[in-house]
């Protein structure tokens, strides 16, 4: 592969590796999940009627519990292989198993005291399981722990400040934009739902086709929960989400050698995530889900991409093989798996809203948003 000629060290694949016991059980777990994949597919495609619906709504909560299982899975497989220190794998284990048991809670009994309390417990986990992230990283735990070099004079660049706030400044003023006719605040069932996307997505992000020696890797649509979640609550939650998994993803390997770098590859670039519900609202397209969510998707994979270019200029232009541009190998190398991803997302988003009755369920979100937005500036 090109790009490959580019590497240091050749990326990793994990379709059969069985080297450890971690990554035999992601081999696994990624052929696994595909044959449910299409299980499901071909199975929501044959049924019709109130058997689809039910189908759906059993499927949306095996998937949230399967997803938190395969998290608890690898978490506890790392921990045993020393790959994750315990003052996260705790918290993460306690956050994954809240949001199982509130996920099975919620498809027995919808109301509101059980959002409140579902968004309650997951969201003091969620809180918690930041907070030790936070004090992990504030240690210096989490530098000492990190594979990079610190000797990239180009990462003290000002230019590197001045890019990351220009940066920031426009995927806020984006999810301001597009996200102004969203409802505002975060109700109880918007906080559940951000947290169950979050672990969903957090979850299948383990499920890595690739890895690359520098960070990033392709996986199985970890990202579609988060991108789904943008679409049904719109783009200022879906932003706000992004960034919270963003911080969550730091700890996994972690490849941060600057606070400005840190943002860019992490809360800032999954923030972007969010931006993909910014056609969900688009009266033009209204008839046709697939193609807001697709134009989203290409959006959010462009401008995550953009937040890795950048920071690879800066941070990693070191691994850059010699007489080749660093600008041209931060592309080549971001672009060789955030596209990847993104496309593997994309598609799946749009097999998803292939089906009448999902599309109606997120439509529901859509219309309470707009209605109660236009009643409040009304008011």
């Amino acid at each position: 592969m090109f790009l490959n000629s580019l590497l240091a060290d050749p990326a990793k694949w994990y379709f059969l590796r069985f080297d450890s016991p971690l990554n035999a059980v992601r081999s696994v777990a990624i052929w696994l999940t595909l044959a449910l994949l299409v299980a499901f597919i071909v199975c929501a495609a044959l049924l019709k009627g109130e058997k689809r619906a039910r189908f759906l709504k059993i499927g949306l909560i095996s998937a949230v519990v399967y997803a938190c299982l395969l998290g608890a899975a690898y978490l506890a497989l790392s921990f045993a292989e020393d790959g994750i220190k315990k003052i996260l794998f705790i918290p993460l284990l306690v956050l994954l198993a809240a949001i199982a048991a509130n996920a099975v809670a919620l498809s027995l009994k919808r109301s509101k005291a059980t959002y409140i309390a579902a968004g309650g417990t997951v969201g003091a986990a969620l809180i918690a399981t930041l907070v030790c992230i936070g004090i992990y990283f504030a240690s210096g735990q989490g530098a000492a722990d990190s594979w990079l070099p610190n000797g990239n004079d180009d990462v003290n660049s000002p230019a590197l400040y001045v890019c990351a706030a220009l940066l920031i400044a426009a995927v806020a003023a984006a999810a301001l934009f597009f996200g102004r006719k969203d409802k505002k605040g975060f109700d109880s069932k918007a906080v559940t739902y951000a947290a169950i996307c979050i672990a969903m997505s957090f979850a299948l992000s383990y499920l890595r086709i690739v890895k690359m020696p520098q960070g990033g890797s392709i996986t199985i649509a970890s990202l579609l929960p988060l991108m789904l979640y943008s679409f049904m609550f719109g783009t200022k939650k879906g932003v706000f989400a992004g960034l919270i998994y963003g911080v969550l993803q730091a700890f996994q390997d972690p490849a941060i050698v600057h606070p400005a770098q840190f943002l860019l590859d992490y809360p800032v670039a999954f923030a972007c995530i969010g931006l993909a519900g910014m056609f969900a609202k688009t009266k033009a397209l209204e008839k046709l889900p697939q193609v807001q969510f697709a134009l989203g998707g290409v959006v959010a994979g462009l401008a995550r991409l953009l937040m890795h270019f950048v920071s690879g200029i800066f941070a990693f232009g070191a691994f850059a093989p010699e007489g080749t541009p660093v600008a041209l190998y931060s592309f080549l190398y971001q672009a060789g798996y955030v596209l990847p991803d993104i496309a593997i997302v994309i598609v799946a988003g749009v097999l998803v809203l292939s089906s009448k009755t999902f599309v109606k369920e997120v439509r529901k979100f859509n219309s309470v948003s707009e209605t109660q937005a236009r009643a409040e500036n009304n008011g």
